[in-house]
């Protein structure tokens, strides 16, 4: 069995820490590089349910793409929930290791990975990383599909590819329109709007939409603008865990580890359950006189 110092080092050699944005935290968490390790899984969030479920494995490391402290603490006691999770780690002797924007950015990173879940082409990043030489590193991929599909069936194809969740796949825009060109962007990705507009592609799918982002991305532009297909953070993010385990399945080959490498499987979104809304529109329903705001009203309050 490999020791915890060399199954990070391999690890970092496909995230590296100096690649991952300033204000993230990334790099190991709980561990001690002696210790032997057989079993490991990956995950996206480091939570307790995960934790536990990681315990029940017998991991002797846990990977995950989001880390467990992103700001500063003065505690880890266990009276608070992530403290609990670092005194269940340290107690049955499983390391942690995060890979964030480090893995984002990577060759291959999240979103191939989101691509691959939706047998998209990759052709370029969308957002590329200047010190690649390369050109393949980078935020977002801009993607082709084989053939051309409306709005509508790329969403389900999403509904049916990514993991399930409570949100399921939000569109904006004609949902009859015809895509031939993607990008797709793991995690919360409205703040690349401008990248995917200066991409040209027809539709753009990522997560963690806002309505004033959205609503102005789609206002502005001057001809049809791309469609927007909005997924729910984790689930966008969680093919990037087969992905990463298939790439150390092959450094443990490599070496003759015999490492056990597992994906979790618990959903680990926030979200529940979802009530379709059934109520007609406002406009149908509301009498003129309530349908818009007196003359008198201030409508000029800032946007919420």
């Amino acid at each position: 069995m490999p020791r915890l110092s060399e199954v990070i080092a391999e690890l970092e050699t496909l995230w590296p820490a100096e690649r991952a944005e300033s204000w993230d935290a990334v790099g190991t968490v709980v561990g001690d590089p002696d210790q032997e390790v057989l079993r490991v899984l990956f995950a996206v969030d480091p939570v307790q349910d995960v934790v536990d479920e990681a315990v029940k494995l017998g991991a002797g490391l846990l990977v995950t793409h989001h880390p467990l402290y992103l700001r500063g603490t003065t505690t880890v006691a266990a009276t608070h929930f992530k403290g609990r999770v670092v005194h269940t780690l340290i107690k049955n002797d499983i390391a942690l290791h995060v890979a964030h924007t480090n893995a984002d950015t990577a060759d291959p990173g999240v979103s191939d990975a989101l691509a691959g879940a939706l047998d998209l082409r990759v052709v370029r990043p969308l957002v590329p990383d200047p010190t690649d030489p390369g050109g393949r590193r980078g935020l977002g991929r801009v993607c082709e599909l084989d053939h051309p599909v409306t709005v509508r069936d790329l969403a389900a194809r999403a509904a049916a590819r990514l993991p399930a969740t409570a949100q399921g796949i939000r569109v904006a825009g004609d949902p009859e329109a015809l895509v031939r060109t993607v990008a797709v962007s793991g995690g919360s990705g409205d703040s690349l709007f401008d990248h995917v507009r200066a991409a040209g592609v027809d539709a753009f799918l990522t997560a963690d939409l806002r309505h004033h982002p959205a609503s102005e991305f789609t206002a502005a532009q001057a001809h049809r603008p791309p469609a927007l297909l909005d997924a729910a953070h984790w689930a966008t993010e969680w093919p990037w865990c087969e992905l990463a385990a298939a790439q150390l399945d092959e450094i443990s080959d490599r070496h003759g580890w015999g490492l056990r490498v597992h994906v979790s499987r618990t959903v680990t979104d926030p979200w529940t359950a979802h009530a379709a809304s059934v109520h007609p529109s406002p406009a149908t329903t509301l009498p003129e006189s309530a349908s818009r705001a007196p003359a008198h009203s201030d409508t000029s309050g800032a946007p919420n």
